[in-house]
């Protein structure tokens, strides 16, 4: 990468162009290896590119043979200094809950001529059973008519505006080279809340209302009794001086 200064403004486009080539490598290398997202670390000493997927034994190939290739082509391209990036594989804990490994599944699911409906009744099914809250697939394009179409399958609860929906929903986009033509699939997941951060986002959604326990009732100060009295008669004043009633 250069090291003479640049603006902030130049420095955000950059590392966008950047995350969006890697991306776009990564998935069409590492499709069939259920690649799920890239995250790009810069530390002062090192750049950390950490690939997310379900097969990280595939991703890290023989005896790491696969990952180095992968950092060797990263480096050539951006520019890196030699031994300045360093590549990790990182195991998705839950596919079910990942828009683009699903996405995947779905394509190479259409790409063995299973039928559309059928397909994606099945990735649905998957992701419900894996705690997701709500899930969304439009299929478009000729599926087995020469007339194009779209079809929509949807279960469980979605959110689409707002902050919520930037935290709670996993998209994903894939185009399928089919005979006919081409098909579009968007798939969205709602997640669930989870305070650990695995499967969800930390931060609940603003309309939980949590409802706590009543707290334990104290004890009540009983009144004085008889032989108390004359603890509680009042005494003089501070300063000890008797108080004296004004004459009118």
């Amino acid at each position: 990468m250069t090291t003479k200064p640049i603006s902030k403004k130049r420095k955000f486009v950059q590392d966008g162009v950047m995350y969006a080539e890697l991306n776009e490598m990564l998935m069409a290398e590492l499709a069939e290896d259920g690649y799920s997202g890239v995250e790009i670390r810069k530390t002062p000493m090192r750049t950390e590119i950490i690939i997310r997927a379900t097969r990280t034994r595939e991703v890290l190939g023989e005896k790491g043979q696969r990952i180095r290739e992968l950092t060797s082509a990263v480096q050539k391209r951006f520019g890196f200094p030699e031994g300045n990036v360093e590549m990790f594989a990182e195991r998705v804990h839950n596919r079910g809950l990942s828009a683009m490994a699903q996405a995947e599944s779905l394509k190479f699911k259409l790409l063995g001529g299973l039928q559309v409906r059928r397909a994606c009744y099945g990735v649905i099914r998957f992701v419900m059973e894996s705690g997701a809250q709500g899930v969304e697939v439009i299929v478009s394009g000729k599926a087995r008519v020469q007339r194009a179409k779209s079809m929509k399958f949807k279960q469980g609860f979605l959110i689409t505006t707002g902050r919520p929906a930037q935290l709670y929903i996993d998209k994903a986009t894939r185009h399928v080279m089919m005979k006919q033509g081409v098909l579009g699939i968007r798939l969205k997941i709602m997640l669930p809340h989870d305070a650990e951060g695995k499967n969800g986002p930390r931060i609940p959604m603003p309309d939980t209302v949590t409802v706590l326990d009543p707290k334990e009732d104290k004890p009540m100060i009983q009144a004085p009794q008889k032989g108390d009295e004359k603890a509680y008669q009042a005494g003089p004043p501070m300063g000890g001086r008797p108080m004296q009633t004004p004459a009118y």
